[in-house]
């Protein structure tokens, strides 16, 4: 208990220090966090939308909708039941801006992405996670190289970061200008990887098991 009581005081401290990071000229603040869940499982998002920072929380609109629509269905966890067993990550953690020709956010530039990895690798050497959930390209570059995401979509790897050994299971982002995650293979192979992160030991000792509904096996 008095380990557990430390982690949180340190984890508080570190989401406090977090939303008041000014770090990055180019981003819009506030940065954004899901609150300090401690917990074996996280969760790593790209970058906010322009809505996130007004609302106070990562994938808090329509790409939210659709992640935690995908959990709802196969893993039988609601929104507020992920939002309260997941520490909910990013690759950065404030909104990037409007890319200049218009098509879209900001895709962050490499500095900016150094720059806010501090918190990531604290929050990894802080939490220990068993699982980590990377969503979207950006965020699973992070962890793992790749070429297609058909090659790792429905997967479950170890990984090695930064000394800190757990499971990776990505997932495609789950954003509306992407057809991917809705047309064959991406929609079978999104249905494997939440299935393996359903069945995963984490994710069943860490979400409520009142809302937990076992998935059915994987087909390999």
């Amino acid at each position: 208990m008095r380990i557990a009581a430390e982690t949180q005081r340190l984890l508080n401290r570190h989401v406090t220090t977090l939303r008041s990071c000014t770090i990055c000229p180019k981003m819009h603040r506030p940065a954004v966090s899901g609150g300090a869940v401690v917990s074996r499982v996280m969760s790593v998002g790209q970058a906010p939308g322009n809505k996130e920072p007004l609302l106070g929380r990562p994938f808090a609109w329509t790409a939210g909708k659709t992640l935690f629509g995908w959990f709802q269905r196969t893993c039988g966890v609601s929104e507020d039941e992920f939002r309260a067993s997941v520490y909910m990550a990013a690759v950065c953690r404030c909104f990037p801006g409007k890319s200049l020709n218009g098509g879209g956010d900001r895709v962050p530039d490499a500095q900016e992405i150094v720059n806010c990895s501090r918190w990531l690798e604290a929050e990894i050497a802080l939490l220990r996670p068993d699982l980590v959930i990377p969503i979207g390209k950006l965020a699973i570059t992070q962890f793992i190289a790749f070429d297609k995401l058909t090659d790792i979509i429905g997967k479950q790897m170890p990984v090695v970061y930064r000394g800190h050994r757990f499971d990776v299971i990505p997932l495609p982002h789950p954003s509306g200008a992407s057809p991917w995650h809705r047309m064959e293979p991406g929609k079978t192979l999104l249905d494997q990887a939440l299935r393996r992160i359903a069945r995963h030991p984490a994710w069943r000792a860490s979400v409520r098991r009142s809302a937990h509904a076992l998935a059915p096996a994987v087909v390999e």
